[in-house]
This record gives structure tokens, C-alpha cells and sequence, in this order.
């Protein structure tokens, strides 16, 4: 056998995210002393480190720490992070904010886009995430979806770029302005170009692409039909923004004659290919639809307090047995991108919904984990077990933050802190090491994102 080895060995605990049997009362495989040997960015054995072999050629001694598969982040808008705290959206509902935001965003071209992607992907990093989504949905001045692949591919993330779109401007009785809408025909070319030359459908792929029109209001319903047979005869997922809030609701009666549950059925939007950002509000029906069909959601806590859209329906949707993952969402709407913080929230959320047992510590460390997975339809991710990307994130326990913890380690990433990762490790790669970025100098990323930043202000 060949190929690079790393060893970790030494954890405190080592969860897996892993079935832990009958006579495991948490449910969930949790090693003690626990390490992970892995062989080409593949794991191969998961144990005690006792059994473990004693070399390899990278060692990493986890003494202190807690490790957990990476994080998987299942909506994002990337791009929005050179518009955080903007003044006259900090108080405004989903809809004022966009119309607050889409003239600034006007100005945004490749660089942009790049940095902002690259910056994003290195703060999820630095948070335990190992996997990204990214629904970027508009190109002013020459900006596309490349830039963005070009700066997941430079911070080492796992990335799933989604090609979005608008189409239906304010002339049309549209959101968005007309001039960051793009004609049908373009959006459907430029798709089926990104998949052609980006789209790698292998195992314990680093990149993969999605079709993703922006939201119901956004686009024509012919869009979202052709879209959804594009992306099914590539095989592709397919992503959009439903049912966030209660305008969102209104527009769908209004527009189509029907609520968004009926509207995605009618045109071809269900499917386990299929996840929609949000969906707050859900009725009972849609979430038996979503259920049947195997559709998933990213739910996104914080961006749905930020905007005061409402309480998405989390734990109805898991008692239904539907695929729930989690999205820290656009940086403007949140204005963070910590995987461990939007964990704390579901959980803290759905107590406030629905009482103090509503969902649990490791429920909500597992749609962070394998259930983003799932919803981006992946089954190499998610779970620290033999044949799954080394995807790994750990924890120092030996900080103010987990002091007093000692009762029960695993529960403490989500009672506690957030804290950030102490090491980061994606596809068998170190990203993060020791706390800091690996991948790309940080204070020359912070100086570019800056001056991208900047020149939106004074554009």
C-alpha cells in the first residue's frame, strides 16, 4: 500500500457522527482516546489509539482536544461578506434589505467575488467547516461563477458552487433591478458551461456544481422548469429560496394562485436532487411533501432571526423525516459564518418553539454534520468512519471557553463557547493548524477583502 499518511492519534473523543448502537445511550460513536489513520485524504481505520498503527507521515497528537467530522454548510451567499452591518439594512425585513442591497452590489465584478469567496471559505474553515455550498446569484461586470470555484480551489474547502440567477426585474414586477437580472436564455448557456467544465461527480470530489434560480420572485416559472430538466439530465443538485417568510407566502398566492409547496411541485422542484434555503414557513402539507419526496432544507437560525422571517419548523420537519441540514447564509443577513454558532441556535430555537426538550445537543451537532451532508446529497462526507474523506475538525478543550465541561465533552461544543477550530482538515489536508489559516496568508486576504470592501462603499 502507498500514498500519504496522517495519524491522529490522542483525542479526547473522537465523535464520530457514526450509529453508536443499542447499548450507546447517546446514540452516536464516541471514542475515547480516539484517532483516525487516513491514506490519500481517505479514512481507513477509526479506533482507540491503541490499535491504531504508530506512524505515518504526518503525526498530529490531539491531546486536550474534541473531534468531530467536518462541518457542512448548506447555504451561503459568499459575496455578501464585503456588505456587513450596512446602516440602512441593519433594521429592515427580507425584502427592504434586498432593496437596500442590490444597488451596492451593482458594483461588484471578479476580484470581488474572489476575495469575498476566499475570505468566507477561510472564516467557515477556521469554524470547523470542511464543506461548503455557495448560491451566488448575481454577475454585474464581467463577475462569474469561476472566481469562485478559483478561490474555494486556493483555501482547500470542499465546495459545491451553485450557478443562480435572476431574471424577473422591477419592469417585469420583480424584486431585484433590471440591470443585475440576466436574459433566460444566457442563464441556461452559461449553466449547462459551468457543469460542463467544472462539475466533478467522482467520490470525495472537491467540487461540484449546482443550478440554483434565486427565489420564486426572481425568476419565471419556464426558468425553473428548464433548469430542473438541465440539471436532471447532468445529474446535478438543484437549489433555490422558498417559503422564508410571510411576504414570501403572500407573493406566491398573489403571483402563482398557489402556496410554495404546490408552486416548487408544479414545477418539477421535489426530489432528494432538490434542497431549498429556509422554508420558515412551512405548513404541515409541505412538510409532508418535502418528507415523501426526499426534498432537503438548509436551515439558516440566524439569518431568520436577523431578518425577523419567523421559526422554521425544524423539529416537525425531523419527526416527518425529512433531510435537514444547516446554512449559516449570506454575511450580510447574519452577519457571521460560524458552523458551531448556527448549531448552538437551531437547538436554542426550536427549545423556544417547542419547550426544553426540543431538540438536543447531538441532534443538533448531527444536522450540522452528516445531515448537511445529506441534504447536499453526499454520502462520503459527514461521518468519521472507514471510506469517508477525511474531513476533520478539532476542538481544544483546554480553554476558558470548555472549562467546568468535563461532564460531557460532545454536548459542550453546542452549550458552549462557539469556539473556533484548533485544527481544521479537509480531504486529509491541514487547512487550518493551530488556530491559523494554512492555505493563504491572512493578513494579505484580510488587506484584498478590505479594499474590495471599500470600494464598494464609495463606488
Amino acid at each position: 500500500m502507498s500514498g500519504q499518511t496522517l495519524l491522529i492519534k490522542n483525542a479526547d473523543i473522537l465523535c464520530t457522527m457514526a450509529p453508536g448502537g443499542q447499548d450507546n445511550p447517546c446514540d452516536i460513536n464516541e471514542i475515547q482516546n480516539g484517532g483516525l489513520f487516513i491514506r490519500d485524504g481517505v479514512i481507513e481505520q477509526v479506533a482507540n489509539t491503541s490499535q491504531l498503527p504508530t506512524s505515518a507521515d504526518t503525526v498530529l497528537d490531539l491531546t486536550g482536544h474534541i473531534v468531530i467530522p467536518g462541518m457542512v454548510n448548506t447555504h451561503h451567499h459568499l459575496f455578501q461578506n464585503l456588505t456587513r452591518a450596512v446602516p440602512a439594512a441593519q433594521n429592515a425585513p427580507l425584502f427592504g434589505w434586498l432593496q437596500t442591497l442590490y444597488p451596492i452590489w451593482s458594483h461588484i465584478g471578479p476580484d470581488h467575488i474572489y476575495w469575498s469567496t476566499a475570505l468566507g471559505l477561510a472564516e467557515l474553515a477556521l469554524s470547523g467547516c470542511t464543506t461548503s455550498s455557495d448560491h451566488l446569484y448575481l454577475y454585474p461586470n464581467g463577475a462569474r461563477l469561476d472566481d469562485a470555484l478559483s478561490a474555494a480551489s486556493d483555501i482547500g474547502v470542499r465546495f459545491h458552487g451553485t450557478r443562480g440567477s435572476m431574471s424577473i426585474g422591477e419592469s417585469k414586477g420583480g424584486l431585484p433591478p433590471d440591470n443585475l437580472t440576466e436574459h433566460e436564455p444566457d442563464i441556461l448557456n452559461e449553466c449547462q458551461r459551468l457543469i460542463e467544465e467544472h462539475h466533478d461527480d467522482s467520490p470525495y470530489a472537491m467540487q461540484r456544481i449546482a443550478l440554483a434560480p434565486c427565489s420564486p420572485f426572481s425568476v419565471s416559472m419556464d426558468l425553473m422548469r428548464e433548469t430542473a430538466s438541465m440539471a436532471r439530465a447532468y445529474h446535478v443538485g438543484m437549489h433555490t429560496h422558498l417559503a422564508e417568510n410571510v411576504e414570501d407566502i403572500d407573493y406566491s398566492l398573489a403571483t402563482f394562485g398557489m402556496r410554495p409547496g404546490d408552486y416548487i411541485e408544479a414545477v418539477g422542484w421535489t426530489g432528494d436532487d432538490v434542497w431549498h434555503a429556509h422554508c420558515v414557513q412551512l405548513n404541515n402539507d409541505e412538510i409532508d411533501l418535502f418528507a415523501r419526496t426526499g426534498t432537503g432544507v438548509a436551515h439558516c437560525p440566524c439569518s431568520n432571526m436577523r431578518l425577523a422571517s419567523g421559526i422554521a419548523p425544524v423539529r416537525s420537519m425531523l419527526d416527518a423525516g425529512m433531510k435537514v441540514g444547516l446554512g449559516v447564509d449570506g454575511s450580510a443577513s447574519n452577519d457571521s459564518a460560524h458552523m458551531l454558532n448556527e448549531a448552538r441556535q437551531t437547538m436554542l430555537l426550536q427549545r423556544v418553539n417547542q419547550g426544553g426538550d426540543a431538540m438536543t445537543a447531538r441532534e443538533a451537532l448531527r444536522l450540522a454534520t452528516v445531515g448537511g451532508a445529506s441534504v447536499l446529497n453526499r454520502n462520503d462526507i459527514g461521518i468519521l468512519a472507514p471510506g469517508y474523506a477525511a474531513d476533520i475538525a478539532a476542538f481544544d478543550r483546554r480553554t476558558i471557553d470548555f472549562a467546568g465541561s468535563d461532564w460531557d465533552p460532545v454536548a459542550s461544543l453546542i452549550f458552549c463557547g462557539p469556539v473556533k477550530t484548533n485544527y481544521t482538515i479537509i480531504n486529509g489536508k491541514i487547512v487550518v493548524a493551530e488556530g491559523q489559516l494554512t492555505t493563504m496568508d491572512m493578513n494579505k486576504l484580510l488587506a484584498e477583502h478590505r479594499r474590495m470592501s471599500h470600494h464598494l462603499m464609495t463606488a
